[in-house]
């Protein structure tokens, strides 16, 4: 394709009058405007502009060529606005992408963000599994864990508090632990990112972590009964009653609040699970990504039990 700058400086000259205006609105010397349009006219072979001391006139050649390069110009002048509109307005298809026990965070985060910009749409992908976030053009990708090496931004939201829960229908037939020692004699639910696989049917899977009260610590292994990819239908299992499970606080406050769980062990704590949201590698961020992940941050920071990143 032929360079279109000089189409464009062509219409902008014929738009301003002269090429000293054309010149102060593209940012041009006089001279190097003048210099564009010769060049033009030797390359169509015609002239495009009458030149006098006093004013410019086209052509017959340059009032034919005239309203395409208008075109041109205003379709540039589009490109750019749409471009600043991106950055400065958000607008368009948000697309984000969460574990599913997280989607229930997503709508109250982003909901004063939808409600602000009714040009805004939003795509929220839940799902355990590792979706291709390239493939899937995701703008923002909530995480929990520690991350491997990406060519993705990580910007961490908060640090979830996690703590260990149980119905109250379990600890009544099998009763409440009362040192992290007695943890290893009850039936646990773990997610498959805490539990290691057995090395044969006839074993359970097993999940380890560790206690602290203080300065005290305790390493704690523990066979697990029941596995899930799902962190919400762990939390679901633990609420019917079929053993413990560590669960993030900020999700089981409401079931904590209404008795459906307990806490167990309240005054020893485990490590703290970090969120992230995760973005593209680029230049800059467009303006719906930078607003929402705003909005994430002050939400999941006021969550309980939530953590500074």
């Amino acid at each position: 394709m032929n360079d279109l700058k000089p189409y464009a400086i062509f219409a902008e000259t014929v738009a301003g009058g002269s090429m000293s205006a054309a010149a102060r609105r593209l940012g041009m010397s006089p001279s190097a405007v003048s210099q564009a349009i010769r060049a033009l006219e030797r390359q169509a072979g015609v002239t495009l502009l009458h030149r006098s001391t006093r004013k410019l006139t086209l052509t017959e050649a340059g009032a034919r060529c005239y309203p395409h390069c208008l075109r041109l110009l205003e379709a540039a002048n589009a490109a750019g606005d749409a471009l600043l509109h991106a950055r400065d307005a958000p607008s368009g298809e948000l697309r984000v992408a969460a574990p599913v026990g997280f989607g229930l965070h997503i709508a109250p985060a982003l909901a004063p963000v939808l409600a602000a910009w009714p040009q805004l749409r939003l795509r929220l992908l839940v799902d355990d599994a590792m979706i291709d976030l390239v493939e899937a053009r995701i703008d923002i990708a909530i995480r929990a864990g520690n991350l491997p090496d990406s060519r993705w931004i990580a910007r961490r939201l908060c640090r979830f508090e996690v703590i260990a829960c149980a119905a109250p229908a379990y600890i009544e037939r099998h009763g409440m632990p009362d040192s992290p020692q007695a943890l290893a004699g009850h039936h646990w639910l773990g997610a498959m990112r805490q539990s290691s696989e057995p090395k044969g049917d006839a074993q359970a899977p097993s999940m380890e972590f560790d206690l602290r009260q203080g300065e005290q610590r305790e390493h704690i292994r523990v066979d697990v009964r029941i596995v899930s990819n799902n962190q919400l239908s762990l939390q679901q299992m633990c609420e019917q009653g079929m053993g413990l499970a560590l669960l993030g606080h900020a999700d089981v406050h409401a079931a904590l609040e209404r008795g459906l769980l307990v806490r167990v062990l309240p005054h020893w704590q485990l490590a703290p699970l970090p969120v992230t949201a995760m973005t593209p590698r680029r230049d800059g961020d467009p303006a719906k990504v930078k607003v929402a992940l705003d909005a994430l941050q002050r939400h999941f920071a006021a969550l309980p039990g939530a953590r500074p990143a």
